[in-house]
């Protein structure tokens, strides 16, 4: 089975908590803090790992999770940092964030690396927060908290020559002739329900020819498996247009030539930038001298397309038009090479251009049946870490919202004497000192 497209959900580890704790040994008076900062939380990275073709295995497993970092310890050390979550995929898989639909990167060549959510940092420790006027300071800071994220996962194939046309008019008939390959073949629509990968070899070189299967008019807004596979085609940098010239199944070879490069420009523009060759397949139905060829050659080479009779089950012509296609690779992978434009450059988006984002350190205020609520990523972490039996931990929280603002702006909001204020689970009434 072929899978191309795949959601799963990623979670990167919790950091660490801070430690609390005070050295106890003998002879050593007023020891001091001495609890160690909680380790890194790990990160969910995606690798492109060439030994994979498909995205089968996202099939069956739906959820990632990174390793929790480890607390802090007494006597200052300091806990394990996180595994990483590595999730290996094919080359050529898109990594998108479900929630905006943004690209987060393109996989492209083997190796390339995408860290989709890093782990919470690690708590630091009551040895942290000793100064000249806190010595014993009670209190530790919790681990940063995990990310959560559903991504899409598409694989667009990566092939240098791509064979499209309409259903049943010879292309894995072409595939098989002219690679090793062996998909399916039979006298029937949609025979090929996934891309069929081949790799042509021609003296000193060769290439790889992609099936591009579910092409019919319509195709650009769904019809057949159109949607399905149009995108494969972006991958490739030449393609091979695939027409049945005997019109053997009572169409016109011409009008389908128009049709399927239609559905194309429809999906996206810039595929009929790519150079295209023509094979007229079953030319042994009706012979290069018919009337039927010699017309749709003309029409076709009017165009600006060179077009080539062949007959892929005869393996007739099949040799000069793999040759063909193997000059039109050449050259367009020059132009790559020269800043041209004959395959356009991956789009890589920054994490932060996915909008959520923010910074970590502001503070919401909402106002929810008479009860004042502060939320706010960095606040919550401070929050966990505040030790309310301790007056120097409180006063660091107190500190903490009034250098972001958010005391300012309570009183904007009508704050006075005895209202409440919410934090996470926690309310208590609040007095001006």
């Amino acid at each position: 089975m072929f899978v191309d497209r795949a959601r799963i959900t990623i979670k990167s580890g919790k950091g660490g908590n801070g430690a609390v704790s005070f050295r106890h040994e003998p002879f050593v008076p007023d020891g001091g803090p001495d609890g160690g900062d909680g380790g890194r939380g790990g990160d969910v990275v995606f690798v492109a790992d060439g030994g994979l073709r498909t995205l089968m295995d996202f099939k069956y497993r739906k959820h990632y999770v990174a390793q929790n970092g480890q607390d802090g310890m007494r006597r200052k050390r300091f806990g394990k940092n996180g595994e990483d979550m590595i999730i290996k995929v094919p080359p050529g898989t898109l990594v998108i964030d479900e929630e905006t639909g943004l690209l987060m990167k393109d996989l492209l060549q083997e190796g390339d690396r995408l860290v989709a959510v890093k782990g919470g940092r690690g708590g630091r420790g009551n040895v942290n927060f000793k100064t000249s006027v806190r010595q014993t300071p009670n209190f530790a800071e919790a681990g940063g908290t995990a990310a959560e994220r559903r991504v899409v996962l598409e694989l667009k194939l990566i092939a240098d020559i791509g064979l499209v046309g309409f259903p049943n008019v010879g292309k894995s008939t072409l595939l098989a002739a002219a690679t090793s390959a062996n998909p399916k073949i039979g006298n029937y629509h949609f025979t090929t329900t996934a891309p069929n990968l081949g790799v042509v070899e021609l003296y000193d070189t060769s290439y790889v020819m992609a099936d591009i299967p579910g092409l019919i008019e319509g195709a650009h807004e769904g019809a057949g498996l159109g949607l399905e596979f149009l995108k494969h085609i972006e991958r490739t940098k030449a393609l091979v247009h695939v027409v049945d010239v005997s019109g053997i199944e009572g169409r016109d070879p011409y009008e389908d030539f128009n049709k399927i490069n239609n559905e194309m420009k429809e999906f996206a523009g810039k595929l009929l930038q790519k150079p295209q060759l023509v094979a007229a397949n079953k030319i042994d139905i009706v012979g290069q001298d018919s009337a039927e060829y010699v017309g749709f050659k003309e029409k076709v080479e009017a165009l600006g397309y060179k077009v080539f009779p062949i007959s892929a089950a005869a393996r007739t012509g099949v040799s000069e038009l793999l040759n063909a296609a193997a000059g039109e690779l050449q050259r367009a992978e020059l132009e790559q090479k020269e800043g041209g434009s004959a395959l356009p450059e991956p789009e890589f988006f920054d994490l932060a251009l996915l909008g959520r984002e923010q910074d970590y350190r502001d503070i919401e205020i909402k106002i929810q049946d008479g009860v004042y609520e502060l939320a706010g990523k960095q606040l919550h972490k401070i929050f966990d870490s505040t030790n309310f039996n301790d007056m120097g931990s409180i006063r660091y929280l107190y500190k903490y919202l009034e250098k972001r603002g958010a005391v300012g702006k309570l009183k904007d909001m009508g704050l006075k004497d005895g209202d409440t204020i919410r934090i996470k689970d926690f309310e208590f009434d609040y007095y001006d000192e």
